[in-house]
């Protein structure tokens, strides 16, 4: 496929609004600056260490230096992703309390820095029991948000490769919880393209993102989608191995890709790459290297 020559200078404001996961060493604002200084219109970050319970509390300066980085940078749909211990899906019910106190601090958090969404694995039912796990996720989300009290951030539950027992890999397990919580307005979801595949939603196929979008269509959650993860994956359709790719050189193939860019259902959602970082084998960083292989593919016009 010939890729169309590219200038962010002058085509980036006419594409998608695309950033990526990026550091918040030296505290949150730092992750908008990064993003600002590699082009981007949005990021995700951790707004604490996500390999621990609970983090520093955040205080009024560090709210406003935020807040200020946010004005000076323009980027907006700014969103945090929640510690990857947290386990609502867990039968142990000390795991699960201490799961769902830590989903109101990381709301809390969210809720501080005023970010539009919180992004969350459903978790894992250990037990081996699907529907007990997924009433426990559930319950614990809807104790979360009561106490939380969230006013700006939407708490994103994000479709996973479906590893293990981990929940949320079929669409209709997204829809459970969503539904059985009567589609409260403060939920809804982050597709990750890389775990889609993962799970057996083969995105290489010619039909596959259509596929995709209809799935999540017929269970009336296609207008949940809130935020993407674009990625490409290291191991095949089905395989149920989470393993992100940089895009164009996994499974997914580049007309995956660029079929998944520009689907019209996708077209006003942020999309957040969660790929390597560090710098391609021309020194380039693989942050912005990603992206512009995304805008590019974005300016093609058939899917």
């Amino acid at each position: 496929m010939q890729i169309p020559a590219f200038s962010i200078e002058k085509d980036y404001q006419m594409t998608l609004l695309i950033g990526s996961h990026t550091s918040t060493a030296g505290g949150c604002f730092r992750a908008v600056e990064i993003a600002a200084g590699l082009g981007m219109k949005t990021c995700q970050l951790f707004t604490k260490n996500a390999n621990q319970w609970r983090g520093k509390p955040i205080g009024e300066a560090d709210v406003a230096r935020f807040q200020t980085a946010v004005r000076a940078s323009g980027l907006v749909k700014i969103i945090s992703h929640t510690s990857y211990l947290i386990n609502l899906a867990s039968p142990n019910p000390e795991l699960w309390q201490k799961s769902v106190d830590a989903l109101v601090d990381e709301w809390q958090r969210a809720e501080q820095f005023s970010l539009a969404g919180l992004v969350m694995h459903p978790g894992s039912a250990t037990d081996g029991d699907e529907v007990a796990g997924l009433g426990r996720i559930q319950a614990g989300i809807l104790k979360a948000y009561d106490l939380a009290e969230p006013k700006t951030s939407k708490l994103l539950l994000e479709n996973t490769a479906g590893q293990g027992t981990a929940l949320g890999w079929k669409i209709e397990q997204l829809a459970t919880l969503i539904d059985g919580l009567n589609r409260p307005n403060y939920l809804g979801i982050c597709l990750d393209s890389c775990h889609a595949h993962a799970a057996g939603y083969d995105l290489a196929k010619p039909d596959g993102v259509d596929t995709l979008v209809q799935k999540f269509a017929d269970f009336q959650i296609l207008d949940r989608i809130h935020a993407i993860h674009l990625n490409d994956s290291k191991k095949a359709a089905g395989s149920r191995v989470d393993r992100h790719e940089h895009l164009g050189q996994g499974t997914l193939t580049t007309d995956g890709i660029r079929r998944f860019i520009n689907h019209p259902s996708f077209n006003s959602i942020p999309m957040y790459l969660e790929t390597e970082k560090g710098s391609d084998p021309n020194g380039r960083d693989w942050d912005a290297v990603n992206m512009e292989f995304a805008i590019q593919l974005s300016m093609t016009d058939n899917i």
